[in-house]
């Protein structure tokens, strides 16, 4: 469901044919007295777009040097270095949602239908079974187990395939597979117990029958919002099974081996847990840094603040590590699948052998050294599982010569129907996290004290902090001085508009139109209300022209004697901004961590001109505008009230829902992939972003036939921000919710008497 009603192909008229404002209005330049010319030329919001782009890219590149400080190596011993390095393994192992607690004593369960032969292969000296174990909640891991006949195994192994493979196929029950990269089978030939589990694939859908988007994506999406991510329920799947190794088999050594996808749930497996001694990555081990071109269900949050594949190689040290540079499943998704863009390529070799070398720097001293070894297959673009790697990797047990593929000794299962288990096993719990997130939340904000206003507001200090350091993300950057430039671009009888820019970080400016009523006075002190259009807007949508969504309320506040500021902000141009979000993830940011500092700055300008009251500035935003008014009042105090419009609902369920009534409405199903946010499940719905507003003026205006949320869920979490502001607050005159009887749009009659209440400022 769209967040605002513009069809694609409107959206797309608007950025091709929008009509930028002339530089001044009839002919005159003149900028606003106090500020410099503004000479800058063509489409401002796409120079700011790109601008931020350039930012954040630089801000990925110097993320590397800035991870040293969250790191504290102590290499006394190996012992006393894992104890050191514990903070970041249990940092890593809660931005990858490995957060469940798995089943205590988990069995491996033999699965084959009544009369049906048990074994499903036998290969040389080894026979294959169908299993599942139960890893966490009611989530199953399923694959096959290849066990040695005639001995004991040398060895518990487990063998991850990429999302393109399946279990069937590394092992050679199946085809697909080039034989000489069927590791699995290999490892089992020499004497070595292999278990090779079911991952995720990337098949299109539809999902639930709606969703047509990767499969990996669509589970992405949900876990995402509740704290929780694909990658940590598939190497929670993986742990179960070390789990079942080491609580039958303790004296083997246990060993994790994957190439692509399954190379990373092997190289986050080992990080997180210490009782596996070997891990061979193959094509995947490399620069990090552009985390955000890979495919989105890659995307982890904060990864990149602590994390590079080095330092994730620190928490395998001293371990066995071996890296195969080989070639990757190389594939790429655009949005004509219908879901994020994205790509994976063979890591190149060089940027592989920089990234060992990383490694093998921060773990210099080491004792017992570090194992880890760079394997090579040809260039670095050869066959993965290649016996140069499965040497290194088994170490000191030998690895036996190929001899061919096993043979069936039944059907095998329809992977389509093995998949769809594993996919509504994982959605169910996710949709379990969503029915309790109320409860979880609850718990989280149980320190606000509601005793009084003043005593809210000093108890919501953590909570903001928390909020824009955990959630939004924020920017250590010093802010530039404004250096404000402008131009007059609108003459009106009752107004005179400004075209204004000003600088924020390097390269990262905020833009916007400002509306000077004609009747101020000199030293008249006025209210400024500063309006946020929404996803695909521009300032001058709210000015002129009558849109649809606006109905210019930014100059129909002006004419009410309002000063009026409308502001740029980032959504806009698809995956222009939706790639700033992908960019911004793995840094701990997100859109909102620049948009938070360009408003903190746009105010901070406002309150200098002679003709504003400092004390009296407002935010008023719809549609992702009025996402807007949840995120920014809460980090910009200056902001003394904030008017959610056609945004409002209960948010968390929106983007995590597959069912049920908001399941309707959810964005799981579609395209716009920018929208999901990490851990909000856990922490800040609506009403919880609200309270952090508090004890200031809130209002929400809301549209019956406004297609964000069903009226219901609306109004359900709106009761729980107007119970804070009415019974436990005692301030029940400033929180308000004006229905009407119309779709997503500006209504501006409740919303209006509101700001001249709040403001005060006469009709």
């Amino acid at each position: 469901m769209k967040c605002i009603p513009i069809s694609l192909v409107a959206s797309l008229l608007a950025v091709l044919f929008h009509p930028c404002p002339v530089s001044g209005a009839e002919g005159d330049p003149a900028p606003l007295p106090g500020t410099q010319p503004l000479t800058l030329e063509g489409d401002i919001t796409s120079l700011l777009v790109d601008g931020v782009d350039k930012f954040l890219l630089r801000e990925t590149e110097r993320s590397v040097e800035r991870r040293a400080a969250y790191w504290h190596r102590d290499f006394t011993s190996a012992e006393a270095y894992a104890a050191s390095v514990e903070p970041n393994r249990q940092r890593l192992a809660f931005i990858l949602g490995a957060r469940d607690a798995r089943v205590e004593a988990p069995e491996l369960e033999m699965v084959s239908a009544v009369g049906q032969e048990p074994v499903v292969g036998k290969g040389t000296n080894y026979e294959i079974r169908t299993v599942r174990w139960l890893a966490f909640g009611n989530v199953h891991g399923e694959g096959l187990l290849l066990t040695p006949t005639g001995r004991d195994p040398v060895a518990n192994l487990i063998a991850i395939p990429d999302a393109s493979q399946t279990p069937e196929q590394l092992c050679g029950l199946q085809e697909g597979i080039p034989t000489e990269s069927q590791y699995a089978r290999r490892l089992a030939e020499s004497g070595c117990r292999v278990l090779i589990p079911v991952i995720i694939d990337r098949n299109l859908g539809p999902h639930l029958g709606r969703a047509r988007i990767s499969a990996r994506q669509f589970l992405y999406n949900a876990a995402f919002e509740l704290g929780r991510h694909l990658i940590g329920y598939e190497v929670q799947k993986v742990l179960a099974a070390v789990d079942w190794f080491a609580g039958h088999d303790a004296k083997r050594p246990i060993g994790v081996m994957g190439w692509g996808d399954g190379g990373m749930l092997a190289f986050y497996a080992a990080a997180l847990d210490r009782r596996i001694g070997s891990v061979c990555v193959s094509g995947y081990f490399g620069d990090r840094n552009h985390l955000w071109e890979e495919p989105i269900d890659r995307n982890v949050f904060g990864l990149l603040e602590q994390f590079g594949d080095a330092e994730t190689a620190s928490l395998i040290a001293p371990r066995r590590l071996v890296i195969e540079a080989a070639r990757a499943p190389e594939f790429t998704m655009t949005t004509k699948e219908g879901g994020a863009p994205g790509r994976v390529v063979t890591p190149a070799r060089e940027a592989v052998e920089k990234e060992i070398a990383r490694a093998r720097a921060l773990v210099q001293g080491l004792q017992p050294a570090d194992s880890l070894q760079l394997v090579v297959s040809g260039d670095g673009t050869g066959p993965f599982g290649s016996e140069p790697a499965l040497k290194a990797f088994l170490n000191s047990i030998p690895l036996a010569a190929s001899a061919g593929a096993p043979k069936l000794q039944r059907p095998v299962e329809n992977p389509a129907a093995r998949q769809l288990r594993q996919l509504e096993e994982m959605d169910r719990h996710t949709q379990r996290l969503l029915s309790i997130s109320p409860v979880t939340r609850r718990e989280f904000m149980k320190n606000q004290d509601a005793k009084s206003p003043e005593a809210f507001a000093e108890s919501n200090k953590w909570y903001r902090n928390y909020f824009s350091e955990e959630v939004i993300g924020k920017f250590n950057e010093s802010v530039l001085p404004p250096n404000v430039r402008s131009r007059k671009a609108y003459d009106e009888e009752k107004w005179i508009g400004y075209e204004v820019v000003m600088d924020v970080f390097p390269d990262v400016m905020a833009y916007g139109i400002l509306l000077l009523p004609r009747d101020l006075k000199p030293g008249e002190k006025r209210p400024v209300v500063v309006c946020q259009h929404g996803l695909e807007g521009r300032p001058q949508d709210i000015v002129k022209g009558n849109h649809e969504a606006y109905h210019d309320f930014a100059s129909k506040l002006a004419e009410r004697g309002f000063i009026t500021f409308a502001p740029q902000n980032l959504y806009i141009f698809t995956d222009r901004f939706r790639s700033l979000q992908r960019k911004s993830n793995p840094l701990k940011k997100t859109l909102f961590s620049t948009i938070v500092p360009q408003h903190q700055q746009i105010v901070d300008w406002l309150q200098t001109l002679p003709n504003v009251d400092p004390e009296r500035i407002a935010f008023y935003g719809l549609s992702y505008g009025g996402k807007s008014a949840m995120r920014i009042p809460p980090l910009v105090p200056d902001y003394v009230l904030s008017i959610c419009s056609a945004d409002f609902n209960e948010w968390v369920g929106k983007n995590a829902a597959t069912a049920g009534t908001l399941g309707g409405y959810s964005y799981v199903w579609g395209g716009e992939y920018e929208i999901f946010e990490f851990d909000l499940g856990s922490t800040f719905n609506y009403a919880e972003m609200a309270s952090l507003i508090a004890p200031r003026p809130f209002m929400v205006e809301r549209g019956h036939f406004d297609n964000v949320a069903p009226d219901e869920s609306v109004a359900w979490e709106f009761a729980k921000v107007k119970n804070l502001y009415s019974a436990r607050l005692g301030i029940g005159d400033r929180c308000e919710m004006e229905t009407f009887v119309g779709p997503h749009t500006i209504n501006g009659k409740g919303t209006f008497d509101f700001l001249h209440k709040h403001l005060n400022w006469p009709k």
